[in-house]
């Protein structure tokens, strides 16, 4: 956990990308680039999984992506660190940011986490991600 002591925390969690051909992205990002499986959860167009970059960040990815090339590639948001998703949301609430998701518990496969999205200055999309494992 890092030292933001304004959303409690700090640093990126994961980035998500959503991809046309799921096995294809997972066995590159696993076998080629060397992260590492942690979590996954869905079925069909709804999987998704977290892959340990090597250093405790994470790429998600989705499954249901568009088949061919992206004008600005397979980006859907970036994740940041909390130890207090509700406190954190609040300060982007307060600062006239659009919430797109109140904050919630979720099961991400059998990891329990609190999350809450946001929408920044210019449009792109911010989670706020609290987990004790993960």
């Amino acid at each position: 956990m890092g030292h933001n002591s304004k959303i409690g925390g700090g640093g990126f969690h994961h980035v998500a990308i959503r991809v046309y051909d799921f096995d294809a992205s997972v066995r590159f990002y696993t076998e080629i680039l060397g992260f590492e499986e942690r979590v996954r959860w869905g079925e069909g167009t709804s999987r998704a999984v977290m892959l340990d970059t090597g250093d405790g960040n994470y790429l998600e990815i989705f499954a249901g992506g568009a088949e061919g090339q992206k004008p600005e590639g397979a980006f859907l948001h970036i994740a940041l660190r909390s130890s207090n998703v509700d406190n954190a949301l609040e300060l982007a609430r307060d600062a006239g940011m659009e919430v797109t998701m109140e904050p919630t518990d979720v099961m991400l496969g059998s990891e329990p986490v609190r999350i809450a999205f946001f929408k920044g200055p210019d449009g792109e999309i911010i989670e706020l991600f609290q987990s004790s494992g993960l």
